[in-house]
């Protein structure tokens, strides 16, 4: 029987993964042009458009990763990885689809049931189902365990009461996935169920966070006793911590963690005679080395996830590392660029960098993920 060697089948997924990054580009490229959108950082977070989401769909860029029974493209980790690197670096608006393409369909597909997975997998594919996180507390802090939203088993289902903060894209969301408690327990690990919620469900109430620019992204969430169908609970009830930190995985060791800033350093290399005259070649080229380091981290990332793994610390040190290195740029570029207020490139990133660190998980949080051998069971 004919089987092709390694290298024919390297050559071959080389040409597929520039295929895609070419698709990316050409679509950037002419959005930009038409002027439907401007590139800025942090993109992912604070650039929404749900027309575009949509014309990624167009072509098989949402769900990449997934069975082709609910609309995915059965693509490699690897490849979609390619994709959104691509977006990130053109700064494209991707805030809309996201976080449901990015954890939300995978943890239903490995803990969902399969009624869960036909009704919300294709929608999101389709950028009609758009997710927001309720993670976060007002008194929890970085330390996700101490949540204090309670869901209690009713007929039919389940009552969820509690209030979630900093929830990116809420007021434009129609599904929340919410951590809550089920039980009480005494390791504070235990005892914790993931739910989808529909967000025009009874007792949902959204209140808007201005940031310092005056820009609404973040939101507080109030719970007040929010029937879920027990369809929507997520997996097992109890085993929301093990499902949670998995799912971090696809939350920390993505790219958004290293290119946020991208456009950035993208408008701070226009000034190369600037840096030449000062003599920082050096200091950029070890950004420029971090930044090859950390993608190629980001691929190790991927391939585990290929592998079927979970790769926990991999996608903390990723966040960890990916987080300084956010801010140097920062700082690099803060050299040579004009402020020009909060609509500049330069105060866009300015403005965004204090929820870097904070988002996915504190440094405190990180490094005790990367300190221990094994996650809490």
């Amino acid at each position: 029987m004919f089987t092709r060697s390694g290298a024919d089948m390297t050559t071959t997924r080389a040409a597929s993964v520039a295929e895609l990054r070419r698709s990316v580009r050409e679509l950037t490229t002419q959005w930009a042009a038409d002027g439907a959108y401007t590139p800025r950082s942090d993109s992912w977070v604070r650039s929404f458009d749900v027309a575009f989401s949509k014309a990624l769909s167009e072509r098989g860029m949402i769900g990449m990763t997934w069975p082709r029974r609910v609309g995915g493209g059965e693509y490699s980790n690897c490849d979609r990885l390619a994709v959104t690197e691509e977006l990130l670096r053109a700064g494209a608006p991707v805030a809309a689809h996201w976080i449901a393409d990015r954890q939300i369909g995978p943890a239903i597909l490995r803990h969902g049931s399969a009624e869960l997975q036909e009704e919300i997998l294709p929608a999101i594919v389709s950028a009609d189902a758009l997710f927001c996180l309720g993670m976060s507390e007002p008194e929890a802090g970085s330390d996700l365990a101490a949540i204090r939203t309670v869901a209690k088993p009713v007929q039919g289902g389940w009552t969820l009461r509690g209030r979630k903060i900093w929830t990116t894209g809420a007021h434009f969301a129609s599904h929340a996935y919410v951590l809550a408690r089920t039980s009480p327990a005494e390791r504070k690990h235990d005892g914790l169920s993931e739910f989808v919620v529909d967000m025009d469900a009874a007792g949902v109430t959204v209140s808007p966070i201005i940031d310092m620019a005056g820009q609404h992204h973040f939101n507080e969430v109030l719970l007040d006793d929010v029937f879920v169908p027990g369809g929507r609970l997520l997996g097992v009830a109890g085993n929301g911590w093990r499902q949670v930190i998995e799912q971090l995985s696809f939350e920390r060791g993505g790219p958004e963690r290293v290119l946020s800033t991208y456009p950035l350093l993208i408008e701070a290399l226009k000034r190369s005679d600037q840096i030449a005259e000062r003599r920082e070649e050096a200091r950029l080229g070890t950004l420029v080395a971090r930044l090859a380091t950390l993608r190629y981290m980001a691929w190790e990332v991927a391939a585990e996830l290929d592998r079927g793994g979970a790769p926990v610390q991999q996608a903390a040190t990723l966040k960890y590392l990916g987080n300084i290195f956010e801010r140097d740029v920062i700082q690099f570029a803060r050299e040579y660029l004009p402020v020009n207020g909060s609509d500049s490139q330069f105060g866009q990133a300015l403005l965004a960098s204090p929820g870097f660190s904070i988002r996915g998980g504190a440094a405190d949080v990180l490094l005790s993920i990367i300190s221990r051998q094994e996650v809490y069971g």
